[in-house]
This record gives C-alpha cells, sequence and structure tokens, in this order.
C-alpha cells in the first residue's frame, strides 16, 4: 500500500490540477462570477480531497479482502474505482452547489453531472500518470 505521506501528495497534486482546469471552465460555462466559482470549487476540492483520501484507504482495503492485488491496477478496476468515487460524493456535491449557487436540485444535479462525466476521465488519467511518476512500492507488484 502507498503510505500517507504519498497519499497526501496524491491529493493535493490531484485537487490542485483539477481547480487550475475547472474553475475557469466553469465560470465561463456557468455564467457565474469567478469569486462564486472560485468559493464553491475550494469547498468542493477539500470536500472531494478529503473523501478521495479516506475512499482510497477503504479501496485498498476492500481489495485486500476480495484478496485481489493493490498492484498493477488493470484500466477496469481503475473505471471502477472512479465513478464509485464520483457517486458516493455527489450525496454531498450537490446540496452545496444548490446552496453556493443558489440552484435548483435539478440545475445543481446538472452541474454535478458534468463533473460525473468529466471528473473520472481526469481521475483515470491523471492515476495512470501518477503511477508512472510516482511507482507505487517495489514489494506491492510483485
Amino acid at each position: 500500500m502507498r503510505t500517507t505521506k504519498d497519499r497526501l501528495r496524491h491529493t493535493v497534486l490531484f485537487e490542485l490540477l483539477l481547480l487550475t482546469i475547472c474553475v475557469p471552465l466553469m465560470t465561463y460555462a456557468l455564467g457565474k462570477p469567478a469569486k462564486d466559482v472560485g468559493l464553491m470549487s475550494i469547498f468542493l476540492s477539500m470536500t472531494g480531497a478529503t473523501w478521495n483520501f479516506c475512499y482510497n484507504i477503504i479501496f485498498d482495503h476492500v481489495l485486500i479482502r476480495l484478496g485481489v492485488p493493490l498492484y498493477p491496477r488493470n484500466k477496469p478496476l481503475r473505471i471502477i474505482h472512479s465513478v464509485l468515487f464520483e457517486l458516493t460524493l455527489l450525496t454531498v456535491t450537490i446540496p452545496a452547489v444548490m446552496f453556493m449557487l443558489n440552484y435548483t436540485f435539478i440545475e445543481a444535479f446538472m452541474v454535478d453531472i458534468s463533473f460525473v462525466v468529466l471528473v473520472p476521465v481526469y481521475a483515470f488519467a491523471f492515476n495512470l500518470l501518477y503511477d508512472r511518476v510516482f511507482p507505487p512500492p517495489v514489494k506491492e507488484i510483485s
């Protein structure tokens, strides 16, 4: 398993890059002030980062209990990991978007669905790259 330090680095890099990409795009797409979109994005990022850290530990422990090797992770497992993360995160993000942008449930749901479609693709690519730049512990691969 990865160390706590490595998991923290992963989470910080993941969220910072995602914010850098999403805030300008969402400001433009939603027609909302950058300040509002930025504050919402930071809140969602902090929520996502906290859940990401916990979720990855839980996911690894579930794999261990199921007897599935942690590494290397095949593409179907990475897809399952990314999609389950986003679906569980929706329970917090939809109400937050409703409140912060003064959106109806449907409007907030539509904003979140765009993230549910795009973020797993981003997460998939980010995690593949992360594993190449910061390889998992050698003893886990064998």
